[in-house]
C-alpha cells in the first residue's frame, strides 16, 4: 500500500516569493529601490501604493504617507 504525503500549505520560501513579487510590481509602478524594498516588507496595500504614484504622488511622499 502506497504512503501518501501531504504537501505543506506554506513553504518556507512563501514570505520571500511574496516580497520579490511585491518589489517588482512596486519598482514597475516607478518607486526607487531603495523605496520599493521598504513598502515590499511591510503590510501596505500594493493597490494604495502603486495608485499614489498613478495619480501623481512622488515616490517619497507617497512612501511617507504608506508607512
Amino acid at each position: 500500500m502506497a504512503e501518501t504525503t501531504e504537501a505543506p500549505l506554506w513553504n518556507e520560501n512563501e514570505p520571500a516569493k511574496v516580497e520579490s513579487w511585491r518589489l517588482h510590481i512596486l519598482l514597475e509602478a516607478g518607486y526607487p529601490v531603495h523605496l520599493a524594498e521598504r513598502i515590499a516588507v511591510s503590510e501596505v496595500d500594493l493597490h494604495d501604493a502603486v495608485q499614489l504614484l498613478g495619480r501623481g504622488c512622488d515616490p517619497v511622499t507617497a512612501t511617507e504617507i504608506l508607512l
